[in-house]
């Protein structure tokens, strides 16, 4: 099992709109992926973020081998899909997660 955890980090200013792309073209965007075994979409909750709003995607492959397939062809797509639509205002960031123990 390989994990990643992308957060869009999103401006106050695109909060509605944001929510909107996340509950339609996002998530089916999402859904369509052909790698991905699973996944959880989150909205963040942290006292750490003051203006903004964080959402999670943690998605979860076979191995390695998938996800870095995922993150040099999709990831490129997903970000560049993002910025086109929001420009500065949703910021990504992407974290490898390799689980030592597991019990899922």
């Amino acid at each position: 099992m390989s994990v990643l955890s992308i957060t869009f980090h999103s401006t106050e200013s695109t909060g509605k709109e944001w929510g909107n792309y996340l509950e339609g073209e996002f998530h089916q965007m999402v859904e369509n992926l052909m790698d991905v075994e699973k996944y959880i979409l989150s909205e963040v909750q942290s006292e750490m973020v003051t203006e903004g709003k964080n959402t999670n995607l943690l998605l979860v492959f076979d191995n390695e081998e998938k996800r870095g397939d995922f993150v040099e062809i999709e990831l490129k797509n997903i970000t560049e899909r993002i910025e086109s639509k929001f420009g500065e205002n949703v910021m990504v960031f992407m974290t490898f997660l390799n689980p030592k123990k597991q019990r899922l």
